[in-house]
């Protein structure tokens, strides 16, 4: 009985060495291979951080990252490397995330995203206080985030063509400088107040939207010389237009108008306007030119707005 247990013992205690030396020959292949797969990391950071480094060209005294038709679906940490960055150029790489990492680019005067695959601006975005071009268009973005506002050197903003953005957060009127906003080929209903509300806004594009009628407050962006608003729904124009006293260019065409107002003809400063495929209940036909060599006409222009408001208040007796 007694030699028994001593074999027991000592089988129980060979086994138990041999457990030990095999946890610890484990433990020393499992620290082997995190020590390779880190190393493998490095090198990998490294040699992707070279890649990117050629890619930086100085134009202009300006620090450019400029990448092109590559593919780049997300970007690495080791791009905090190049801080010092002051413009991204990232074209047509499918890129799907901004990373969040983006708000300690303090530098970055302008970020270019544009035909990407991009689905969310992150909110760090609102620490770039430098930033004056935020391109996005070309793009599956569907929200924009109250945090631009916070980009207060901000003074164009691209999200053309992204085809889901349907309203801007009002927070966005803080921005005071931003004179250039592209929106369209989305799925803006109305202009947001964001817009009205916009201190300093000069160009506006928004064709291509849902929009079915003007807000009677258009006429508060009074700063506004340029506005794009073919291939829309609109089907009537506000009195209120008429008080847009700056704006040179109006493009209408592709909408559902069936009138021009007769308040257009104080708009002093209108230079170009386009009332192209419209129902317009008049038929009007511009006079032949006497000066065969001028330019050809826009049939649909300013020449024809004026003879338009003419025969309408003629027939309004």
């Amino acid at each position: 009985m007694t030699e028994t247990a001593v074999c027991v013992g000592s089988f129980s205690a060979v086994k138990t060495l041999w457990e030990v030396r095999i946890q610890k020959i484990n433990d020393e292949v499992r620290k082997e291979k995190e020590f390779r797969e880190r190393l493998m990391l490095v090198w990998e950071e490294r040699a992707t951080l070279a890649k990117l480094k050629e890619k930086v060209i100085n134009e202009d005294g300006r620090a450019i990252l400029r990448i092109e038709e590559e593919e780049w679906k997300t970007l690495p940490s080791c791009l905090l490397k190049l801080i010092h960055l002051q413009e991204w150029q990232l074209h047509r790489n499918s890129l799907q995330k901004i990373p969040q990492f983006i708000g300690r680019f303090h530098n970055l005067v302008v970020l270019d995203l544009s035909r990407n695959s991009v689905e969310s601006i992150p909110k760090e975005i609102g620490q770039l206080t430098s930033l004056q071009e935020l391109l996005l268009s070309y793009n599956r973005i569907k929200s924009v985030p109250k945090e631009i506002s916070n980009c207060i050197s901000l003074e164009r903003l691209e999200l053309a063509v992204n085809r889901n953005i349907c309203d801007l957060p009002p927070q966005l009127s803080d921005l005071k400088k931003l004179s250039h906003v592209d929106l369209c080929m989305n799925q803006f209903t109305t202009i947001p107040s964001a817009l009205i509300n916009m201190p300093c806004l000069e160009w506006l594009d928004m064709g291509g939207n849902k929009l079915q009628e003007l807000p009677d407050t258009v006429d508060r962006m009074e700063n506004l010389h340029t506005l794009w608003l073919q291939r829309n729904e609109i089907n009537a124009l506000p009195e209120t237009i008429g008080n847009m006293k700056n704006l040179s260019t109006l493009v209408l065409s592709s909408n559902r108008l069936k009138d021009i107002p007769a308040c257009m003809k104080h708009m002093t400063n209108l230079r170009f306007v386009n009332f192209r495929d419209n129902p317009l209940e008049l038929e009007v036909t511009l006079p032949p030119c006497e000066n065969t060599e001028e330019e050809e006409r826009e049939m649909f222009g300013i020449e024809f707005m004026h003879l338009y408001i003419q025969e309408s208040l003629k027939k309004a007796g």
